[in-house]
């Protein structure tokens, strides 16, 4: 990965491309008020300096028959790397689990776990999560609505920052 330091138009196109990854060069550079050619070279920098990791497209779990989120506060016998980086690479394997964070605090990790419905994440919670090696304690928590999910992070176009 290549360093860069990001200049306004750098951080305007992030932030254009976060809000909309589909978004054509030619509009992401009427936006970034620059020529395409540029553009797509600042694109493709920002790309190879780790900037900008993928695109993806924004599904809506509920269409898809998955009507329950929970965060799961997972607690585990021993926080030793090794035991901590087998416990993400378990992880890791479990499609329904779509984020895993590791936390400092009373819990080791925060897991967002999708399924169907109710039985369903306790079907996972009982044969997977907690019958994993090292899990000592889980506390689940239903989300009922989300009331705001943004992708990524607030940008600010006059802010600079080295990378």
């Amino acid at each position: 990965m290549r360093k860069i330091k990001l200049d306004r138009i750098d951080r305007r196109i992030l932030r254009d491309l976060q809000a909309d990854g589909r978004m054509t060069n030619v509009e992401l550079a009427r936006r970034a008020e620059i020529s395409a050619p540029p553009c797509l070279r600042r694109v493709r920098a920002l790309e190879e300096a780790g900037f900008i990791r993928g695109y993806h497209a924004d599904i809506d779990p509920a269409l898809l028959g998955f009507g329950v989120t929970v965060f799961a506060s997972v607690g585990l016998s021993s926080q030793a790397e090794t035991d901590l980086r087998a416990f993400e690479r378990l992880v890791g394997t479990w499609p329904e689990v779509r984020e895993c964070h590791m936390l400092a605090g009373e819990n080791d990790f925060l897991l967002r776990v999708v399924a169907h419905d109710w039985d369903a994440y306790q079907r996972f919670l009982t044969t997977r999560l907690t019958a994993a090696p090292n899990v000592s304690h889980v506390k689940s928590a239903l989300a009922i609505r989300s009331a705001k999910e943004l992708p990524g992070v607030p940008i600010d176009e006059e802010e600079t920052a080295a990378a």
